[in-house]
């Protein structure tokens, strides 16, 4: 900058300062209209849009695919580019040197000029970098591969309720009792004949905080004879599962909280009236979930009867049909009442279904044992 350009720049920073406004009230009010503008526009996202929800952090979830946020995808995908033993140039090098270039700019950039049409290296070169950012956000967006258990991820708390009931289910009910009362255990090796005792009452729920469960379930109890149930330790659960576990018992069996509405109602098993045609996928399959899942899935002794679904409930096993249409001498409809016949023993082993649910098979089986609901 030579001495006229000088002369020129103070002569307009004097006439500026006399033409200025003030700071209070002009310049603080456009600055709060801004603020406020982008008050709502974070509010309106967060209402309509939201955040999408994803399973709790695992290290031992291999599945898991780590991502950034949004505005760091761009040096995400660079990563591509620098593989393995360079991946530190993408990491480290080029965003220092990008960083350092930025606080070292005022002492190599002279140009005095300031509309943009007299820096047209400054502004292509910022121009090509912006594009490069913005072409390489989109690429990372669109071949990282969704989480594979994002959709599956319950993000209210009944949700959480409902999706607890359905890992107790599966993975305790064998065990604990559908409902936690516990019995005499049949069936499990290592553990047949052991009485279990109850977990759903005020000596557990009062006496166990949160954590506490949470452990008990990741960990297990070796020594009597709970394996862990962590995935961290060689079981089938992950951290999201084991909260929305313990979410589950804590709602359902400590009298302290209350059982939200939806959940309730999500998880009752429907009651039928004097005139209903009972049906597999609105009456079976929630009674089925809760009490029979648990030992009737692979993996298990259960003379190959598998009771994933309608088609596995009716012909799955070594003694198969198990239920036909109309007769209420199938097999499934005999050992739910306690016979132990040649297709396998009591079900379920510990503890038989009450009166009104084994009501509802048999209304079931009588009416032609149906999928689904007539339309």
């Amino acid at each position: 900058m030579n001495d006229v350009q000088k002369v020129q720049y103070k002569e307009r920073y004097l006439r500026a300062k006399r033409n200025g406004e003030k700071f209070f009230p002009e310049s603080l009010y456009r600055d709060m209209l801004v603020m406020f503008a982008i008050f709502l526009l974070l509010v309106g996202l967060s209402i309509f849009i939201g955040v999408a929800a994803e399973p709790k952090a695992d290290p031992s979830d291999t599945t898991y695919i780590p991502r950034p946020e949004w505005y760091f995808l761009f040096l995400f995908e660079m990563l591509k580019f620098f593989p393995g033993s360079l991946e530190w140039v993408g990491t480290t090098i080029i965003p220092g040197a990008a960083v350092i270039a930025l606080l070292l700019l005022p002492f190599y950039d002279k140009n005095p000029a300031r509309h943009w049409k007299k820096r047209k290296f400054a502004i292509g070169f910022m121009s090509v970098v912006v594009v490069a950012m913005v072409f390489l956000t989109i690429q990372a967006a669109v071949t990282t591969p969704p989480q594979k258990n994002a959709s599956a991820v319950a993000a209210t708390l009944p949700a959480q309720i409902t999706a607890g009931q359905d890992t107790y289910s599966v993975q305790c009910a064998e065990c604990h009792g559908p409902d936690g009362g516990g019995g005499v255990i049949k069936g499990v090796k290592g553990l047949e004949g052991f009485k279990m005792k109850a977990i759903n009452g005020q000596d557990e729920m009062y006496t166990r905080t949160d954590n506490t469960l949470y452990n008990i379930v990741e960990y297990g109890q070796p020594d009597l004879g709970m394996p862990p149930f962590g995935k961290a330790f060689g079981g089938e659960l992950s951290r999201s599962d084991i909260d929305n576990l313990v979410t589950y018992m804590r709602y359902s069996w400590d009298n302290r909280v209350q059982m939200p509405k939806e959940a309730a109602q999500a998880n009752a098993i429907p009651v039928l009236g004097p005139k209903d045609i009972p049906s597999y996928s609105v009456n079976i399959a929630p009674i089925v979930k809760r009490y029979c899942v648990s030992c009737h899935r692979p993996g298990k002794e259960n003379n190959n009867y598998l009771m994933g679904g309608y088609n596995d409930v009716m012909n799955s096993g070594d003694h198969k049909p198990n239920v036909v249409a109309g007769d209420l001498n199938s097999n499934l409809i005999r050992m739910i009442h306690g016979e132990k016949i040649t297709a396998g023993g009591a079900m379920p082993p510990t503890k038989s279904l009450s009166p009104d649910l084994i009501a509802i098979f048999e209304r079931w089986v009588k009416a032609g044992a149906p999928e689904k609901p007539a339309k």
